[in-house]
């Protein structure tokens, strides 16, 4: 089975937008597009799970989060890449703690990492999450990755205790594909 590299959006792969409605905002980071295309070409499945409590509240359709990701994808496909699956969860949290799983899906959740998983034949147990605040982290550790790593972009810059959650700290998601390459990681046994 192949290893995956989970992916937050908003602050991880591009630049955080609070509730992100109009496709016209989307900025990818710097050099994010370059990560994402080394760590495919290493056989590594890149893969978007995101929380999108934007739909939940109101301020967004599904319809308008594919024209955002339609965008996104845009992109990335004028860098030369592209990313195997993107999952979202539309619920709105009822809670503001970022340990609190209230739903399967919604982020520290494992249920987006797993459905993909499931369905791109992914080794979880052997794959990557990053992301950009302590919920990213978490739904990486519940799901059962073998590593997580924080990048210092988006909410990043500010999170100040990640209670152990992170194996990594990194300055962004060029950084973190510098250190999962770096050890010779590839995607493929």
């Amino acid at each position: 089975m192949r290893r995956g590299v989970f992916l937050d959006r908003d602050g991880t792969l591009i630049e955080l937008v609070h509730h992100l409605a109009d496709p016209a905002k989307v900025r990818l980071l710097p050099r994010a597009a370059d990560a994402v295309k080394d760590l495919r070409s290493a056989g590594f499945a890149c893969v978007l799970v995101t929380n999108q409590s934007a739909i939940g509240r109101g301020l967004l359709t599904v319809e308008g989060l594919g024209e955002v990701h339609a965008e996104l994808l845009r992109q990335l496909a004028a860098e030369g890449t592209t990313v195997d699956g993107h999952y979202f969860c539309p619920l709105e949290p009822k809670e503001k703690n970022p340990r609190v799983i209230e739903h399967p899906d919604r982020k520290p959740g494992p249920g987006m990492l797993l459905r993909a998983a499931a369905e791109l034949e992914l080794d979880v147990a052997r794959s990557i999450m990053i992301g950009d605040t302590l919920s990213d982290l978490l739904a990486g550790r519940n799901a059962g990755c073998e590593r997580t790593i924080l990048v210092r972009t988006g909410y990043g810059k500010d999170l100040s205790d990640h209670e152990g959650a992170a194996d990594h700290e990194v300055e962004d998601l060029w950084a973190a594909s510098r250190l999962i390459l770096a050890s010779g990681d590839r995607g493929r046994k």
